[in-house]
């Protein structure tokens, strides 16, 4: 994708449907645009999504791990991607026109961020994201919806704080702490995933996830 002087790459899906159907923009982990972020988009679109995961990060700067990449990435930057994408991916034409956004970890935060900054999004999608500034939750107009993790206090701690100032801000947010489940379920919680600390309360929370997020997503 082209937009300004920056050239986008992006994972794009279809799902096999008669009709046209909604566009989810899926943003990535702390870890880029990886195996598993491509899968996590393959599910959305065998679910009935068309689903775009842009490459935020593109060519690797040298002498950087992914992880410090990801970092440094300017905060303007990131919302201009996330909007050539959901511009590109609304307007094809298999898209009915409607467009959410759901990412993870990092992606989950930027989501959050989206959500603020995207006026024609119908849902944002929070799986275990940090929150963006207060001040700045008057400007959502979609309904944003958490997806956290019991074992996660970095991130879940944020969780009464972001209720109180969303409910202030006259703002949908809808949360759901999955019971013993740790950071990364999504990730965690897959069937083929190393048999760790939490593992099978992180299978019922990716479970009982992706059937919520089929659910929001149904509802647009």
């Amino acid at each position: 994708l082209k937009h300004g002087d920056r050239t986008l790459q992006a994972w794009v899906v279809y799902p096999e449907v008669a009709k046209k159907a909604t566009a989810v923009v899926v943003i990535h982990e702390i870890y880029g645009l990886s195996d598993w972020a491509r899968l996590a988009a393959d599910e959305f679109a065998e679910a009935g999504y068309i689903a775009i995961a842009p490459d935020l990060v593109g060519s690797l700067p040298e002498g950087q791990i992914m992880m410090q990449a990801v970092l440094r990435l300017p905060a303007k930057q990131v919302l201009a991607d996330l909007d050539a994408a959901a511009d590109y991916i609304k307007s094809q034409p298999a898209a009915n026109g409607k467009v959410a956004v759901a990412g993870f970890c990092w992606g989950g935060a930027k989501s959050f961020d989206f959500a603020t900054h995207r006026k024609d999004l119908g849902a944002s999608l929070v799986f275990y994201g940090t929150p963006p500034k207060a001040d700045s939750l008057t400007n959502i107009v979609c309904p944003v919806y958490g997806f956290y993790a019991e074992n996660d206090a970095r991130v879940t701690s944020t969780v009464e704080k972001t209720e109180k100032a969303m409910k202030q801000a006259g703002k949908q947010y809808d949360v759901k702490i999955y019971a013993g489940a740790g950071h990364g379920f999504m990730r965690a919680g897959e069937p083929e995933a190393p048999k760790m600390k939490f593992f099978e309360a992180n299978v019922r929370a990716r479970t009982e996830s992706w059937d919520r997020a089929k659910e929001i997503l149904g509802k647009l």
